[in-house]
C-alpha cells in the first residue's frame, strides 16, 4: 500500500534565509503543505514542541546553539520516543558525520544537496516515523488491553475471594453484608495504625476470608441458638484451623494473608483465645487487628441469636476486652477513629436488599482509587 506522506509535518531549522527557502520550495514542490522554519535556533524546541512534526531538517553551524545543542534538546523532550531528525549542513568531514549521528540524527546530506536526493531521504524518514508512530500506537494499544484483561483478572480474584467468605457468611447472617464491612473496618484501622497503602489493600481483599473454616462447621452447631456445650464447643474452636487448611499453600500474598487471618483471628491478647492460645504480639498483627473489627461488627449487627447491640455498648464491651481479649493500642486507636467506623457500618446495613458481589466491587474499587481512604 503506497503511503501519502504530504501531509506529514516538517521543521526547518537554518540559519541561512537562502537555504530556507530552496527548502521550502523543494517541499511545495513535492506537494508538502504542512512545514515551519525557523533561523533562531533557540526557538526550534518550542516550536518542535508546539508542532510536533514528523521530521527535522536541521542545519548544523549556526549561532546562539548549534545543531548538536538542538539535538540534545530535542532528544530530551523525546526521551525514549524517536526523534525524526535529518541533518543537512556544509560540514562533509567524516567525524563531523559520525559526531551527528552518534548525537541522534537519523540522516545526514551534505550542502549543497541533489533535490532528487534530498526528496527521497525526505520520503524515507517520514516513512520510518510512520512506522515508529504505529508500533508505538498498536504498543499502547496492547498495553491498554494488558491493563484491561489484568482487571478482568483482579476482578475475578476479588469476587472469588468474596464468595468463599460467604460461604460460610451466609449459614449464620442473612446478607453476607458482615465480610464487606468487617473488611473495610479492618482496613481502616489499619490505615490509621501507619501499615502502607499496599498493605491495607491485601488487608481489604484477605479479612473477608476470615471466617471460611465455619463451612466446616455442622449447622446443628453453628446454627445452635442457646449455649454450646463442652463437645459443641470443641468443634466450633476447630473452625480457625479448618479455614487455614482451606487457604493454605498459595502462592498469592492475599490468601497467604488471608490464611493467617483464619488462623489467628480468635487468638487473644493475654493468651486465652484459640486455636493455639498465642498472646501478645505472638499474634500476628493482622489477626489482632481482625479480631477487633469483627467483634465491634458482630456485637453491632442483628443475629438470629440476638439484637443489634448499640455502638455505646459495642464500645464498652471492646473498651472491657482491652488488655484481655485486644491489643490496648489497637483498642484506643479504634475509639480514635470510630465516627469513621460507624460510618462505614452504616453505609453498609444489614436491613436492606443488596447485591454483595455488585457492593464488594464497588467498595474495593473506590478503596483503591481513594488509596484506603475509607
Amino acid at each position: 500500500m503506497k503511503v501519502n506522506f504530504l501531509k506529514s509535518k516538517i521543521l526547518i531549522v537554518d540559519d541561512e534565509q537562502a537555504n530556507i527557502a530552496l527548502l521550502e520550495d523543494v517541499l511545495e514542490n513535492e506537494g508538502y503543505t504542512f512545514f515551519k522554519s525557523t533561523q533562531d535556533s533557540r526557538k526550534a524546541l518550542d516550536i518542535y514542541k508546539e508542532m510536533c512534526p514528523d521530521l527535522v531538517l536541521l542545519d548544523l553551524n549556526m549561532p546562539y546553539l548549534d545543531g548538536f545543542q538542538v539535538i540534545e534538546q530535542l532528544k530530551e523532550f523525546e526521551k525514549d520516543s524517536y526523534a525524526p531528525i535529518l541533518v543537512l549542513t556544509a560540514q562533509s568531514d567524516r567525524n563531523t558525520r559520525l559526531r551527528a549521528l552518534s548525537a541522534g540524527a537519523r540522516d545526514y546530506i551534505e550542502k549543497p544537496f541533489d533535490i532528487t536526493e534530498v526528496t527521497q531521504r525526505i520520503s524515507n524518514m517520514l516513512e520510518i516515523r510512520l512506522l515508529h508512530n504505529q508500533v508505538r500506537d498498536q504498543n499502547l494499544i496492547l498495553e491498554e488491553k494488558i491493563r484491561e484483561r489484568t482487571h478482568e483478572l483482579e476482578e475475578t480474584r476479588r469476587e472469588a475471594i468474596l464468595r468463599l467468605g460467604r460461604a460460610a457468611e451466609y449459614r449464620d447472617n442473612e446478607t453476607g453484608m458482615h465480610v464487606i464491612r468487617m473488611s473495610r473496618l479492618s482496613a481502616k484501622l489499619a490505615k490509621e495504625i501507619g501499615l502502607s497503602d499496599d498493605e491495607c489493600q491485601l488487608m481489604l481483599q484477605a479479612s473477608p476470608m476470615h471466617d471460611v473454616g465455619k463451612i466446616g462447621v455442622p449447622d446443628q452447631i453453628l446454627l445452635k441458638p442457646g449455649k454450646l456445650n463442652e463437645e459443641e464447643w470443641a468443634i466450633m474452636k476447630k473452625h480457625p484451623e479448618i479455614g487455614a487448611e482451606i487457604l493454605s499453600g498459595s502462592h498469592s500474598s492475599v490468601m497467604q494473608l488471608a490464611e493467617t487471618i483464619s488462623l489467628t483471628h480468635q487468638e487473644r491478647w493475654d493468651g486465652s483465645g484459640y486455636p493455639n492460645n498465642l498472646k501478645g504480639e505472638e499474634i500476628p498483627l493482622s489477626g489482632r487487628i481482625v479480631a477487633i473489627c469483627d467483634v465491634f461488627d458482630a456485637l453491632t449487627s442483628k443475629r438470629y441469636y440476638k439484637e443489634a447491640f448499640s455502638v455505646e455498648k459495642a464500645m464498652e464491651i471492646i473498651e472491657q476486652g482491652s488488655g484481655k481479649d485486644f491489643e490496648p493500642y489497637l483498642v484506643d486507636t479504634f475509639k480514635k477513629v470510630l465516627p469513621e467506623m460507624i460510618r462505614i457500618v452504616k453505609e453498609l446495613p444489614d436491613n436492606e436488599p443488596a447485591d454483595t458481589l455488585k457492593v464488594y466491587r464497588k467498595s474495593s474499587s473506590d478503596d483503591a482509587a481513594q488509596k484506603i481512604h475509607l
